[in-house]
Parts: C-alpha cells; sequence; structure tokens
C-alpha cells in the first residue's frame, strides 16, 4: 500500500464520521458529497476507475442533490 492510498483511507474515514456525527441536514449533504468525492478518488487509487466514476456521479452529485431538494421541499411545506 502507498502513503497516497493510506492518505485516502484515513481521509475516507474520517469524512464518513464526520457525516454521522454532523446533525444538520443541510450540512450533512455538503459533507456527504466531499465523502463520496474521497470514495471515489480512493477507488482510482485501488485502481477500480469504473467504480470511481461510477461513485464520483452518485455519491458526490445525485445523491447531495436529492437530499437539497428534499430539504427544499419539506421546508416549502412548512412555511
Amino acid at each position: 500500500m502507498t502513503a497516497l492510498q493510506a492518505l485516502a483511507l484515513a481521509l475516507v474515514a474520517i469524512f464518513g464520521t464526520a457525516v454521522v456525527m454532523t446533525r444538520e441536514p443541510l450540512k450533512q449533504a455538503m459533507v456527504a458529497g466531499v465523502f463520496g468525492l474521497l470514495l471515489g478518488v480512493l477507488f482510482f487509487l485501488f485502481q477500480a476507475p469504473d467504480v470511481a466514476l461510477s461513485q464520483i456521479g452518485v455519491g458526490s452529485v445525485a445523491l447531495p442533490l436529492m437530499i437539497l431538494l428534499a430539504l427544499t421541499r419539506i421546508r416549502s411545506h412548512d412555511e
């Protein structure tokens, strides 16, 4: 294992914990997006570029976008 792979593993572990520990949904969506991007980088470093592209598309774009859309819809119904 290279130093870059070890660093990526450590960052994924830190941001995975940060996603769980974040209480506010808006901040959690942003942290989850960064976590998805880091996970995609980790997959790329472990020589799985097809999985990395899928992860970046879903984990760092689609999932946070869906969370943000759900939050705006919930907030519009509350008003």
